[in-house]
């Protein structure tokens, strides 16, 4: 790729940037980190957990990105008796014109391009490793068969703090497949207020109605193949490895991140480079992206549990012994 072409697609990748978050700001006031983050996920292709308390605007983010993104929107809400087939989708039997009787695949929720998995952690663990296939292989298996989704595909997945009632702690294998967790906190004072003055009809915003498309799905898989072209020294490579090693090192950690982590970590660094206008990866794109890609990979020992030691604190400590490269 030249250089002009380089720069030409940087800027422009910069400029829809703007435009996509200022037409979900119309709708969601705040969250900008939140925001930030999804869009890191979804130029990565990966996967994101949207963790926050009910009626903070999780799932109207969702619902207004697809739309800005031109994406196909799909939801399943996740209660604890949702089986695996009222996601990927059943075999029904269909009369043919002819008289006989065949098989037919009906799909589910789970083929759309943009999915909101909406309370995920509402279901029991047997429904949710049914998206198990689906976030990593991109296709889903019924009755042998093999199904293959939409590109592009992302997963956005909401869920209750684990400490409210009725809700069901995601399996490891699963929270591993997540490139990111995102903490959705509530706004502050002046961001409730500019909440409160928003048009509405309803419940929801009335300019929710009247949100512009921004980019193509083909624009955002083009954009993905931008971030892969981001250069990364060897020193960053060193860099990424030796942090995700120190999370399993630390006194305080039973389970830490896996390689699979590092290969996020690293992903999500290359975006973070790409929003900041730059085609190679510094140390700090790795340091800002961290606490979102690790956080939900890390288990911490019961005893730092009780002294309400994180998981963000974990990443911290690992971010402070690991030598910057020059």
């Amino acid at each position: 790729m030249e250089k002009a072409d380089v720069e030409r697609r940087l800027r422009h990748f910069g400029e829809t940037y703007q435009r996509i978050s200022e037409e979900v700001q119309r709708v969601i006031v705040g969250h900008g980190e939140v925001l930030e983050g999804v869009l890191l996920c979804l130029l990565t292709e990966g996967h994101a957990i949207l963790e926050g308390v009910p009626g903070i605007g999780k799932t109207l983010l969702v619902r207004t990105l697809a739309d800005v993104l031109d994406l196909k929107f799909s939801r399943i809400q996740f209660t604890p008796d949702l089986m695996p087939a009222d996601i990927t989708g059943t075999n029904v039997i269909v009369e043919l014109p002819d008289g006989r009787r065949d098989w037919e695949f009906r799909p589910g929720p789970v083929f759309g391009n943009l999915l909101l998995a909406d309370e995920i952690n509402r279901a029991t663990p047997k429904t949710q490793s049914a998206m198990l296939e689906a976030m990593q292989e991109r296709s889903v298996t019924v009755a042998g068969t093999t199904h293959r989704l939409t590109e592009p595909f992302f997963v956005l997945a909401t869920q209750n703090p684990l400490e409210m009632e009725g809700t069901y702690p995601l399996p490891e294998a699963q929270l591993d497949r997540f490139i990111a967790k995102l903490d959705v906190r509530y706004p502050d004072a002046a961001d409730e207020a500019a909440m409160l003055r928003l048009a509405h009809r309803g419940v929801a915003p009335a300019t929710l109605a009247d949100v512009q498309t921004v980019t193509t799905p083909t624009e955002l898989l083009g954009a993905r193949d931008l971030v892969d072209a981001t250069t990364v020294a060897d020193a960053i490579v060193g860099y990424v490895v030796a942090l995700v090693r120190r999370t399993r090192e630390l006194p305080s950690v039973a389970l830490g991140a896996s390689p699979r982590a590092a290969v996020h970590l690293l992903a999500a660094a290359k975006a973070a480079a790409r929003l900041a206008g730059r085609d190679f990866v510094i140390p700090d794109d790795v340091v800002a992206v961290a606490p979102a890609v690790l956080r939900h990979r890390i288990t911490l020992r019961p005893e730092a549990e009780l002294e309400n030691f994180r998981a963000d604190d974990a990443i911290a400590a690992a971010i402070s012994s690991v030598p910057v490269p020059r």
